[in-house]
């Protein structure tokens, strides 16, 4: 038995909307298999969560192997009532019980099926001059912001490491430059001088509890 959770890829939450995701279960029996009995998932510290299983499809690989998918639907709203004390402890390593049954009427369980991430999204902006000569100092600013589950509203978020990147006009992708310190508010500032026309932004790699997040690129042209 086997267990992906999103394709591999960790989990995102916001403030607001609602959005859903797979969990596919590659599973086997002699029998053959008629489908998922069970299927659920939370936090691995705490067992709290607010996510409902939403229906499930099983595809026939073989007579004994099927692939069940089930989509699990989580909404921002639902989240403040799945902690007593802060929602946002809700946040980080999740672990997928899920209990399969055969076409003969067998059924199996499996605890800790899947390890995967539920992060709260996270935002980052940046602001830098059009124009500037060449080997000019310019300042380039931002501030990353993370959602609050409690408030369903998006803070500043200190003390976090982001990585202020350069892509050169014509190039393929972004270069990292420097890692700055988020400040109060989740506010952010370096300077840097300007030797090519390019895109700069800010990039910030997240942790187990907040998803990493990319400002868009802002253009700077050599005078």
């Amino acid at each position: 038995m086997s267990t992906v959770v999103n394709g591999g890829r960790s989990v995102t939450v916001g403030t607001a909307g609602r959005i859903s995701y797979p969990i596919a279960v590659t599973v086997k029996d002699d029998s053959g298999i008629k489908g998922l009995r069970r299927l659920s998932t939370f936090n691995r510290s705490n067992l709290y969560g607010f996510v409902e299983w939403s229906g499930t499809t099983c595809v026939k690989k073989s007579r004994t192997t099927s692939v069940c998918t089930g989509t699990m639907t989580a909404d921002a709203y639902w989240i403040r009532d799945s902690d007593d004390i802060d929602s946002n402890r809700v946040a980080g390593e999740w672990t997928v019980n899920l209990s399969v049954e055969a076409q003969d009427g067998d059924h199996r369980v499996y605890y800790g099926a899947a390890a995967y991430k539920v992060r709260r999204a996270a935002k980052l902006t940046v602001a830098a001059p059009a124009k500037a000569g060449k080997g000019t100092r310019i300042a380039v600013t931002g501030q990353l912001t993370q959602a609050n589950w409690e408030s369903r509203k998006y803070q500043g978020y200190a003390k976090q490491t982001a990585m202020l990147q350069f892509r050169k006009n014509g190039a393929a992708r972004y270069s990292t430059v420097r890692t700055v310190k988020t400040g109060g508010a989740g506010k952010i500032s370096t300077e840097v001088a300007v030797t090519a026309s390019g895109s700069w932004r800010w990039y910030y790699p997240g942790t187990d509890a907040v998803a990493s997040a990319a400002s868009a690129g802002v253009a700077v042209t050599l005078k």
